[in-house]
């Protein structure tokens, strides 16, 4: 009786399991971020790519 009091009292597990979906939740946060922000970086290059080789053919 008592190891199961001594369980429903402990709360180290409920915080290390708190830690552990808020780490997760950031990680989720983080790749669709940097996935949003490769998508705008790669329309940005290619636009300037486009616009230096018609600069260089001598086309504005």
């Amino acid at each position: 009786m008592k190891f199961i009091k001594k369980l429903f009292a402990d709360n180290e597990g409920a915080t290390a399991i708190e830690y552990g979906l808020i780490a997760a939740l950031v990680a989720v946060a983080a790749i669709t971020a940097m996935g949003s922000l490769g998508n705008s970086l790669s329309t940005t290059f290619n636009t300037v790519s486009g616009q230096m080789n018609n600069a260089s053919d001598g086309h504005l």
